[in-house]
């Protein structure tokens, strides 16, 4: 089922409650260090304001388990969201209650409203109908705006929406079904691209992908776990012990499927640890010393893995290639993406790092659809149901 777009729906003047994902990580004063989160909902904001709408916005942040807490409250939110927004915003402390559904009876045509965090009260955690009935007494048209939550269970994401006649779906929750509808049923050959250290949790998702996928190059943690059970020496090296099975497992499967899984050809490694170690080196053929670490691919793979890419027709990218908490480490991560950065071929990029460290390696800017979805972009490419989704697809039907 399509779900319809907010600019599908005629809002104007009309009281439009806006759940976005605002979960922006603090510091230790409160101050917001990434404004991604905010910045990918501020087009759908905009839109419903210059239509007139009465805009109020609904978010969790952090994890206050269900009870106020002051240090997770939205109001540092608030302040930034009112310079990118140039608005004065209306800021109950609650996210319910008379007062709220005050600010949305007296709000005119083309204000904002910033409800306090929904996480600080359990019932949102629990689903609770009661709860999404009290939320939803404070507007008239609700549009979902929070696409990496949809394997949530709230009362916000779920419960609330028998409590709306009309429901949509913002621009970037658009733009990520557009975007990764176009991975489930990719132009072939298809290539993925897997780092990272979530061993198990990304061989799940590679293991469901080889329905679909013609090339699989791995690089990060992953590949010398991979490194390890071809019989590879990989020193001290991090790899996960617990996944041993499941990589034999997906290798088998990859083999009788004829798809090829690429492993860098040659890595970096230090003879020490991360924060103090006195030399690198350019190590190939799958023998790294005992008293060394992998920390990055190496320049040969980065080459094999850019001549790989160039003959895709689909690229999809999941975790970085290296150790990126180091400058040092992250270069193949950073000939990824100015390779991918520079291509025509349609490619996403997934995952928080990864998403990270290819922005900041790209002074140009990006040609690769930018996904904010995580983990929830990954199990939607793999067929997975998402509560949420499902939730407000059988409310529409």
């Amino acid at each position: 089922m399509t779900l319809p777009s907010i600019a599908e729906l005629d809002i104007a003047d009309r009281r439009v409650l806006i759940r976005v994902d605002f979960d922006a990580p603090l510091g230790k004063d409160g101050e917001v260090l990434n404004e991604a989160k905010i910045l990918s909902a501020i087009p759908t904001i905009k839109y419903a304001l210059g239509q007139k709408a009465k805009v109020i916005i609904a978010s969790g942040l952090g994890n206050p388990k269900g009870r106020y807490n002051k240090k997770f409250s939205l109001e540092p939110v608030g302040r930034i969201l009112s310079e990118m927004l140039d608005a004065e915003i209306f800021f109950p402390d609650n996210s319910i209650g008379e007062a709220v559904k005050k600010i949305g009876s007296d709000m005119q045509p083309g204000q904002v409203a910033l409800l306090e965090n929904l996480e600080f009260h359990k019932a949102e955690l629990e689903n609770s109908a009661e709860f999404a009935k009290k939320l939803a007494d404070c507007a008239d048209i609700y549009v979902n705006e929070a696409f990496a939550l949809s394997s949530q269970r709230r009362a916000s994401l779920n419960s609330i929406f028998g409590y709306f006649d009309k429901l949509c779906v913002g621009f970037q929750f658009k733009k990520e079904l557009e975007n990764l509808d176009r991975i489930r049923n990719p132009e072939r050959p298809f290539t993925a691209v897997f780092g990272g250290s979530n061993v198990l949790e990304k061989l799940d998702i590679m293991e469901s992908m080889l329905e679909y996928v013609d090339m699989v190059l791995v690089g990060g943690v992953l590949a010398n776990t991979f490194l390890s059970v071809l019989g590879g020496e990989t020193g001290k090296s991090k790899i996960d012990e617990t996944a041993i099975y499941s990589v034999k497992r997906f290798m088998s499967s990859a083999e009788i499927r004829n798809i090829r899984v690429i492993l860098p050809e040659d890595i970096v490694a230090i003879d020490g640890e991360l924060n103090n170690y006195s030399s690198s080196f350019i190590i190939s053929g799958g023998r790294v010393p005992e008293d060394m670490r992998v920390v990055d691919i190496g320049p040969a793979a980065q080459a094999d893995f850019a001549k790989r890419l160039a003959k895709a027709k689909t690229i999809l990218w999941a975790g970085p290639l290296g150790v990126c908490e180091n400058a040092e480490f992250k270069k193949g991560t950073e000939f990824l993406a100015k390779t991918l950065a520079e291509t025509d071929t349609f490619n996403v990029i997934v995952g928080q790092d990864t998403i990270e460290a290819a922005l900041e390696s790209n002074e140009k800017g990006m040609r690769s659809f930018i996904s904010q979805g995580g983990e929830t972009a990954l199990n939607y490419i793999i067929g997975n149901r998402l509560p949420a989704i499902a939730a407000m697809e059988e409310r529409i039907k």
